[in-house]
């Protein structure tokens, strides 16, 4: 299993292209620059067999048609952010001055499945509170957490369906419960470990 980390769009939001040994793969939230994201595609004669979004917003969605045009890839959300791919107000785009509405999901997930493709093994785990329907995606040793837990931080609940008590509950049930060498793969920011946070995360003390 080998992940490839891109920084796109003005938010500098990280998208992940996660892929086994066979090159068949993921793509964890393209959220801006599809020619940048397709170019690794192409260089690395992948086959994308999923487009996994950790939530809604329009910094983690503004690529997706491009990437599912170019791959013809599944796109993945919680059932309960499904509803901001096709709404800009829902994603927030349409208070930026620049709509954007995506295709909607082919699969709306709930939490807690088990996705395979190829060798990859792909644990969905529902962390509401940045957004109602924010995910997590445990692969072996690795968790793309989205904007629910950042290195030394944790995502905004300010925006509309956020909630500052549903994220702490969400981290500290669903995922510091899960091993401590575990690597902490954020949409924004640099990767961190489930140890370090435990310990030194301002929030989670």
């Amino acid at each position: 299993m080998v992940f490839k980390k891109l920084q796109v769009g003005p938010l500098s939001t990280n998208c992940y292209i996660l892929i086994d040994n066979g090159k068949k793969g993921v793509i964890i939230d393209p959220g801006a620059e599809p020619q940048n994201i397709i170019k690794e595609i192409k260089e690395g004669n992948l086959q994308i067999e999923m487009i996994i979004l950790t939530h809604g917003h329009v910094d983690h969605i503004g690529a997706v048609k491009e990437v599912k045009d170019f791959t013809g890839a599944e796109i993945a959300i919680h059932e309960k952010d499904a509803k901001m791919l096709v709404s800009s107000k829902e994603n927030l785009s349409f208070y930026g001055g620049h709509e954007v509405i995506q295709p909607p999901a082919e699969k709306e997930l709930k939490g807690g499945e088990i996705i395979k493709i190829g060798e990859l093994t792909l644990e969905i785990i529902w962390t509401p509170g940045h957004t109602p329907g924010s995910i997590c995606i445990k692969a072996d040793k690795l968790l793309f957490t989205g904007d629910t837990l950042f290195a030394g931080s944790i995502g905004r609940t300010d925006f509309p369906g956020g909630s500052y008590e549903e994220i702490i509950n969400s981290i500290k049930t669903k995922l510091l419960i899960l091993d401590e060498d575990m690597r902490v793969l954020p949409g924004h920011g640099s990767e961190s470990t489930l140890g370090v946070e435990k310990k030194t995360n301002p929030f989670l003390r």
